[in-house]
């Protein structure tokens, strides 16, 4: 199967913070290219690719590719009298787009359902202006009675926004949870990259778990694999109306390159000098501080791993429309590819200072 059909099925599938496993079963089945697979306790997908002519390499390195593939969701607090149900978030999600969306509520069966509110007709002027409070939205499945729906549905089932992806013009796709399983998308291309290309490092590509409730997977599969390099795949904000350029990736021109106290020096330099060679084209992405990512994790796991960030533009981010251009991702994966081919030994040694 085409990665790019993968990455459309991701996006469609169900996968909440904490309750990734069929994400997971779904990549063990189209992930051809990796020698080993398996899933760790917290749910981690750890999928290896060993050193070409593994047999014949004296010295084999550890990397560690981390893209995280939970999204952002809704979980039920409580079922009105009159069949409503009212919910709470799993994850950063802004309220302001959650109303008259279509979603899915995953009880002992999957519900059709709106989230709904006061029409404007009926509210009080001054409410027009202003978002509806999260504690005034709810969920209609169309059941009329708590008797009726509390043998379907349970305080504390899940419930997600039920998005079909849509191909823009160009290589533009918009769709849910493309934050971050567009990385999960690099991680596959460049798996099938290297599969054809002779490189001696053992390649753990990583799809993490709970990283938008606070890196725990990034946390405990980075110091099980103790990696000699953790590199990061996300989302970086595309650009796109009234954002400043300088908070941006322009959508098209490849991955941004971070660089930043998350991010070791010689690593980001490496990217960099490998991106210029091959003429990929790419942003610098600055930060001053530890990014929201699994990059943060891994640099901080046991002694410490020399660490690198890569990041996918995206637009609308943490909306049911994220938008990005699959060029970015097949630019992202060949960088990466490459950089990993072009590994040997007295580089990675290096690392262990600046």
């Amino acid at each position: 199967m085409d990665v790019k059909e993968i990455l459309a099925n991701l996006s469609e599938g169900t996968g909440i913070s904490g309750y990734e496993h069929g994400l997971a079963d779904y990549l063990e089945q189209h992930c051809p290219w990796a020698d080993e697979i398996r899933q760790d306790k917290l749910g981690n997908l750890i999928m290896v690719q060993r050193a070409r002519n593994a047999a014949e390499q004296p010295y084999r390195p550890k990397v560690m590719l981390a893209a995280h593939m939970d999204e952002i969701g809704l979980i039920i607090t409580k079922i009105d009298d009159e069949g409503f149900l009212r919910f709470s978030t799993v994850g950063g999600i802004d309220q302001r787009v959650l109303l008259a969306q279509e979603v899915i509520v995953h009880g002992k069966t999957d519900l059709p359902g709106v989230i709904g509110a006061e029409p404007p007709h009926v509210q009080d002027p001054n409410e027009r202006s202003e978002a509806v409070p999260m504690d005034e939205l709810y969920i209609d499945v169309g059941y009329d009675s708590k008797e009726q729906l509390a043998e379907l549905v349970r305080v504390g089932d899940l419930a997600t926004i039920n998005r079909k992806v849509v191909h823009l013009g160009g290589s533009l796709m918009a769709g849910k949870a493309m934050d971050d399983r567009a990385g999960v998308a690099v991680m596959l291309e460049c798996l099938k990259a290297l599969a054809t290309m002779n490189h001696i490092a053992d390649v753990y590509a990583v799809a993490t778990v709970q990283e938008e409730v606070g890196y725990r997977g990034a946390i405990t599969s980075a110091f099980g694999i103790v990696p000699d390099i953790g590199i990061a795949l996300d989302v970086g904000h595309g650009d796109m109306p009234g954002v400043p350029e300088y908070l941006t990736i322009n959508l098209g021109n490849g991955p941004g390159i971070a660089l930043g106290p998350h991010v070791h020096p010689s690593l980001h330099k490496r990217l960099v000098q490998t991106a210029k060679e091959w003429n990929i084209s790419y942003s610098l992405e600055p930060a001053t501080r530890p990014s929201g990512t699994d990059a943060y994790a891994i640099q901080i796991t046991q002694a410490g791993i020399p660490t690198a960030l890569l990041s996918i533009p995206l637009r609308y981010m943490h909306t049911p429309v994220e938008t990005l251009n699959w060029d970015d991702v097949r630019k992202t994966a060949r960088l990466l590819a490459q950089f990993i081919a072009e590994l040997d030994q007295e580089f990675v040694e290096g690392l262990k200072c600046f």
